[in-house]
């Protein structure tokens, strides 16, 4: 059944990824009716995430950043599907990138970097985009989709302009393996991790568990860590910012640069609040007893 559902899908998907960037937006705009007016998909989940993320602010004000999420996230997941089939001529114009003396840097050192973003912007275009920089080759961390079809899909999508895949449970194994190369390995920071291994800290005005992944593997490889910022200045146009986060892990403390990234990401979060992934459940785990959060 997963199989004929995969097959079935994927000319939508396909008719989808080759529409020009009005019809797309079309499309989502309809999209948006569908998924959150009829549905009312999360809507629950998104309320209450910026309830506690933004108790400062007014319900009319939490209402304006919803309204504009729900347009964001329909973009988003359009977007995502047209990088089956963008071109790097498209890239270019869609995605603006500054900030590149930081790569310059480090490239022309021969020296491998590790990137660090969250569920900000649009990171499948920022990666993309990446891929026609004359830097460093980049390698994305993804987690493994159950359904093997679609999984497939994914793995054609993302490498398709020059990127290379590390499977989450493999990441420091392919970092090693992959050690004489000139490469950018990017995180997602912002997942959830299992509460008793995560670092725990202040986010958003909440107890957050972050993945230790980041950190854990720049201060042992000691790989200089860059911060990407991928902010919407309109519809379809996003700007790609490089910004040197540490440039020694391997001098710093337990948990300093996880804070780092967390702090970096919150910032850009509380400046452009509606292009963060507010459907995740980020604060479903409680810190376990006896774990106090930093930055409280």
């Amino acid at each position: 059944m997963r199989a004929l559902g995969y097959y079935m899908a994927l000319p939508v998907i396909y008719g989808i990824s080759i529409l020009p960037f009005p019809a797309l937006y079309l499309l989502s705009d309809v999209m948006e009716i569908l998924v959150f007016g009829l549905a009312r998909y999360r809507l629950g989940v998104i309320r209450e995430n910026l309830r506690n993320s933004f108790p400062e602010k007014t319900d009319a004000e939490r209402m304006r950043i919803e309204r504009e999420f729900r347009g964001w996230f329909c973009d988003l997941v359009l977007e995502t599907l047209k990088t089956l089939t963008i071109s790097p001529k498209e890239l270019d114009k869609r995605v603006s990138v500054v900030g590149t003396d930081v790569l310059n840097a480090y490239f022309e050192k021969d020296a491998s970097i590790i990137l660090v973003m969250g569920h900000w912007g649009n990171w499948e275009l920022g990666g993309a985009r990446f891929s026609q920089l004359p830097f460093h080759k980049l390698n994305v961390i993804y987690h493994p989709l159950q359904n093997r079809y679609f999984e497939r899909l994914i793995v054609r999508m993302r490498p398709r302009l020059g990127n290379g895949l590390y499977p989450m449970k493999d990441t420091m194994r392919c970092m090693l393996r992959d050690r004489h190369e000139l490469t950018a390995t990017a995180f997602i920071a912002d997942q959830t991790p299992s509460p008793e291994h995560a670092y725990w800290t202040t986010f958003l005005h909440q107890a957050t568990p972050v993945f230790r992944g980041t950190e854990t593997i720049a201060r042992k490889m000691a790989l200089p860590i860059v911060y990407v910022g991928i902010d919407r200045l309109k519809r379809g146009r996003y700007a790609m910012r490089f910004e040197l986060l540490e440039g020694e892990p391997a001098k710093t403390a337990e948990g300093v640069i996880s804070e780092k990234h967390t702090r970096r990401l919150e910032t850009d979060i509380r400046r452009h609040p509606a292009i963060w992934l507010w459907t995740h459940r980020r604060w479903k785990h409680p810190p376990p007893v006896n774990i106090q959060a930093h930055g409280a």
